[in-house]
């Protein structure tokens, strides 16, 4: 016995006085008393099935028992529908199954959601997401996604890579987010880490003699929750021994080229667009920016240095936005809002009507040179950050992307994928006093720069590259520093005296000792990648069961408590009493 011979999306008008055999769920049901209708749906479609008690008397009694989310196998003869009744909209829509024979496989009961409402609480799909997974988009969606997954697969082979398993289980490292901790019952009060990324193993691999690997990892961060960040992710995981930035780019390129191409998506030219970080911030205010609209950012340091308003005159950094709207006092006080939770004390502003006249309250503090710098279209607004260069770029880069949100400035028509290249190694953290590693600490220093490192950290660049696509990064990677000595001259720049780096991370320099080749890799998240290339406003949308941004999942209702006997076993003693 088969449960089924045919499926439902494959039926065609060739198919006729064929006699087959479908089974899965019953999409909708129309019983008009004598004749019944069911759209029976798999994975490839629709079929409409017709249940004629003139035909067969037993399968139109079983299908007035039908209800929405039966699961149904039927057996039939395909017919040609009557001309009146063709659906243009249906692949199928040419054709129907006549129904001999129908059995209920397995009832519903009463659904809490019906499959084609589209103004379904998240938080419900997400309790029942088993039934949300049956809708079109998220059956389209994942479809995209293990599509893409296959084709940069065999891109990755095609071109010489091995698929390398890594430990997931593995020592706690600063790797910039909190690590999910992992008790031993074996040893009582010490911890596995939850891999963050493979980016030690990935590196001893290469040393270890394999030459191109990768693999699609999983991995785990303790972070806040948000449209494109979840606690356990996939990353296209890659290493190269004897590579320069240019052959990894290569191969990242052709990876997502590979992608868009399965999924019947015009690919990006290549090579993907180049731009340094330091054009990036000074340009976009990030180093990730939405290139799909323009309001680059202005600098008007020099223009102000003599200004009469001493807000500007006495600033380390000026620059603007020119907005192609007059905003109105209400909507400055709201910009305003926006630019101090970046990190603004306030907003200054030029506002040019629609007759081209200027209103602002510093109008008067400026020459005729500088009005006329700042001169803008009627009917737009200049908005102003001055302060370090620093908080400048973080100010303009923040109000950028909420007025590209605001004001739909994006063409959603295009896409813009790109590199930015040429990181700082180094940046400074207010908070802790002291230099920290922009990417991660074993990021390669651009040649050249390598004295820089204890004579002037903040000006000395890397050998690190970020992917960014329509204002999500997908990934960063780098060339990889290969040698013991340079390795621990960037540790004692972060702060990591020698025998804290020993502690932490000996066996990577043990291994440097003895003959690591020069390597660097690249890690593209999947998750990111698939939401932007199925159109996707998230990556919850794409994976089949994720948390919400509580830390919860709704389906099972983790995280809970354990029992103590559980954690007494463990070592581990709970402070916290449970909600």
């Amino acid at each position: 016995m088969s449960w089924r011979d045919a499926l439902c999306g494959d039926i065609r008008a060739d198919d006729v006085g064929r006699t087959i055999t479908v089974a899965g769920w019953a999409d909708t049901r129309r019983d008009h008393g004598g004749l019944v209708f069911v759209d029976l749906r798999d994975h490839t479609g629709l079929l409409q099935l017709v249940a004629n008690p003139e035909l067969a008397a037993e399968a139109a009694a079983t299908a007035h028992q039908v209800r929405n989310e039966f699961v149904l196998q039927a057996r039939g003869e395909v017919a040609r529908r009557s001309e009146e009744n063709v659906n243009p909209s249906l692949p199928t829509g040419e054709v129907e199954l006549q129904v001999q024979e129908l059995a209920i496989l397995s009832r519903s009961e009463p659904l809490p959601f019906q499959l084609d409402d589209e103004n379904v609480e998240e938080a419900l799909r997400l309790r029942y997401r088993w039934l949300d997974l049956r809708r079109p988009q998220m059956q389209r969606n994942l479809r995209i996604s293990g599509t893409a997954i296959s084709a940069i697969r065999r891109k990755m082979e095609e071109l010489g890579f091995l698929d390398v398993w890594t430990p997931s289980l593995g020592k706690g490292t600063p790797e910039g987010a909190r690590d999910f901790l992992v008790p031993v019952r074996l040893q009582p009060g010490k911890f596995f880490a939850l891999a963050q990324s493979p980016q030690v193993y990935k590196q001893l691999s290469v040393i270890g003699g394999f030459d191109r690997y990768y693999q699609i990892a999983t991995c785990w961060r303790d972070e806040d929750l948000r449209a494109e960040r979840q606690f356990e992710f996939r990353q296209l995981d890659v290493e190269m021994a004897f590579a320069q930035r240019d052959d990894v780019l290569d191969v990242l390129e052709q990876a997502v080229v590979a992608a868009f191409e399965a999924v019947g998506r015009t690919a990006p030219e290549r090579p993907f667009p180049r731009m340094t970080w330091h054009e990036s911030m000074a340009r976009y205010g990030s180093d990730r920016p939405d290139l799909r609209f323009g309001l680059e950012i202005q600098d008007a340091t020099e223009v102000t240095r003599g200004s009469e308003f001493g807000v500007f005159a006495g600033a380390d950094c000026v620059r603007f936005l020119t907005v192609p709207q007059a905003f109105s006092r209400a909507e400055l006080d709201r910009l305003e809002q926006v630019a101090r939770e970046w990190g603004a004390k306030g907003l200054a502003y030029l506002v040019s009507d629609e007759e081209g006249e200027v209103r602002s309250p510093i109008a008067k503090f400026l020459s005729e040179g500088e009005l006329a710098a700042f001169r803008a279209d009627p009917s737009s607004t200049v908005l102003f950050a001055a302060d370090t260069e620093q908080t400048v770029s973080r100010v303009l880069g923040g109000l950028r992307a909420h007025l590209g949100r605001e004001l739909e400035l994006a063409d959603t028509s295009s896409d813009a994928i790109f590199w930015v290249i040429d990181f700082p190694l180094f940046e400074w953290s207010e908070e802790d006093d002291r230099w920290t590693f922009s990417h991660h600490m074993f990021t390669g220093i651009k040649p050249g720069h390598e004295e820089l490192i204890e004579t002037d950290p903040g000006a000395a660049i890397s050998q690190a590259y970020d992917l960014v696509w329509n204002g999500w990064e997908l990934g960063s990677g780098s060339i990889r520093i290969h040698d013991q000595e340079v390795q621990a001259r960037v540790f004692r720049a972060l702060g990591l005296g020698d025998e804290e780096a020993r502690d932490k991370f000996g066996y990577l320099l043990e291994a440097l000792r003895m003959g690591a080749p020069p390597h660097g890799g690249f890690a593209m998240g999947i998750e990111r990648f698939v939401a932007l290339l199925a159109g996707a406003p998230n990556i919850r949308e794409i994976v089949p069961f994720p948390k919400v941004s509580s830390g919860s999942d709704p389906l099972t209702g983790a995280p809970t408590p354990m029992p103590d006997e559980v954690l007494r076993e463990l070592g581990i003693k709970a402070t916290v009493q449970p909600d």
